[in-house]
């Protein structure tokens, strides 16, 4: 989806037959100003998508960027001024404050967990624990806090999780399904592997012909052997359960990459308001 049809299809769902409240209480020619205001300390996210919003709602309004995306902010930090007709900048309010408070909560989670590792080469990837309709947005998010994005969808690369191996009868079929499928369709998309310990690695080594290996669920102790037995023959990647108490241990076992799902689905919403001045 692209952002222009979220948010067209966003306001359908909001506005529907009418932001009727402002056509009856606010006179059609009437102008006025609005700032938002920040509540609480987080990183910002979602200006440039609040910049559409505006846009898409009325053309004519003007925007006063004061603190773009990806800055640390504090309470009573105005972050831009939006000018124009009162009607329409209270239609876009909630959709711009819905968009910019989900994605600042995502970018805040992502940059305190990127901060923990931003010494190591290892890289912070998000996952597809996502809100359906939203994803775009919070894969914004996550490269805003410092955080890098793993494929979008199910369509962008070629991961085999634990339930395709079993229903496929085993790592060899899967993998070599896989290669089949991409020769047949003439696809071009990386092969990710899930594994769930030392003996299905040492099978998808003995076998090949993929990109990544996830070392799903390892201990910091296993993941270290698994990465040394792997020896950079494929990237790695370490998923499952990793906190911020936990990063750190996990990312200097030399793995590539570290995915975790709760920087999108466990994120806190930051306070910001818009208000009329």
């Amino acid at each position: 989806m692209s952002l222009f049809n979220f948010i067209q299809n966003a306001l359908k769902e909001d506005v529907g037959s009418g932001d009727h409240t402002s056509l009856a209480c606010i006179p059609a020619d009437a102008k006025s100003k609005a700032k938002l205001i920040v509540k609480e300390d987080a990183i910002l996210a979602g200006v440039d998508i609040a910049l559409e919003i505006f846009k898409v709602v009325d053309s004519s309004l003007k925007v006063e960027v004061l603190i773009n995306d990806g800055k640390a902010v504090k309470k009573g930090d105005i972050a831009f001024i939006v000018e124009g007709s009162s009607q329409k900048i209270l239609t876009a309010e909630r959709l711009v404050l819905n968009c910019m408070q989900r994605m600042s909560g995502i970018a805040t989670l992502t940059n305190e967990a990127a901060n923990l590792i931003k010494d190591l080469p290892c890289k912070l990837l998000d996952t597809r624990k996502t809100t359906p309709g939203f994803r775009l947005l919070e894969k914004m998010a996550v490269k805003i806090g410092g955080g890098e994005n793993h494929r979008f969808g199910l369509f962008d690369m070629m991961m085999i999780k634990d339930n395709h191996v079993d229903y496929a009868g085993g790592i060899k079929n899967a993998i070599e399904r896989c290669v089949e499928y991409q020769k047949q369709n003439k696809l071009n998309l990386k092969i990710e592997i899930e594994t769930r310990n030392i003996d299905e690695v040492n099978q998808v080594l003995a076998i090949g012909k993929i990109d990544r290996i996830m070392l799903d669920n390892f201990s910091p102790e296993n993941l270290t052997a698994a990465v040394k037995l792997i020896n950079n023959r494929y990237e790695t990647e370490a998923s499952g359960g990793i906190t911020n108490e936990t990063l750190r241990n996990y990312a200097l076992t030399g793995v590539n990459f570290i995915s975790m799902g709760a920087l999108t689905h466990s994120a806190k919403n930051i306070d910001l308001s818009l208000k009329a001045f």
